[in-house]
């Protein structure tokens, strides 16, 4: 298992097939989700970092239970907009965290494949 950068090119290829155990290793947070936006991979860094155990996140409804913070047009009209035109979606942004903590600023970098079902938040904190 090579170590996956935040930043690589090609990323949602690599983690698309990378196993969970490989996942929990990653420096930043990783959030995995369906079509119907229920969390199908959350890391240990992320668990971590949110206070969320994967237990109470995994297959809970992101944008709505998980992280309402991010149930807006930066986060998750971006992903409606790329499935909705059948277009992938690699975008990076500045992001401030605000649920359940002091707001925290943050990149996050938002992936999805054009015929891919899962789609990910990635969460790079400072």
């Amino acid at each position: 298992m090579s170590k996956l950068a935040f930043n690589q090119p090609d990323l949602l290829s690599a983690i698309d097939a990378e196993p969970a155990e490989g996942l929990d290793q990653l420096d930043f947070g990783v959030i995995g989700f369906d079509a119907e936006t229920a969390v199908t991979h959350y890391n240990a860094f992320e668990s971590q970092a949110a206070g969320l155990s994967p237990q109470r996140v995994l297959g809970q409804p992101l944008f709505t239970l998980v992280a309402p913070c991010m149930n807006n047009f930066l986060v998750a009209q971006r992903f409606e907009d790329a499935a909705e035109s059948g277009t992938a979606l690699d975008d990076t942004i500045d992001y401030v965290l605000t649920l359940r903590m002091r707001p925290i600023k943050v990149k996050l970098r938002l992936l999805a494949g054009a015929q891919r079902g899962t789609r990910y938040v990635l969460v790079q904190r400072a």
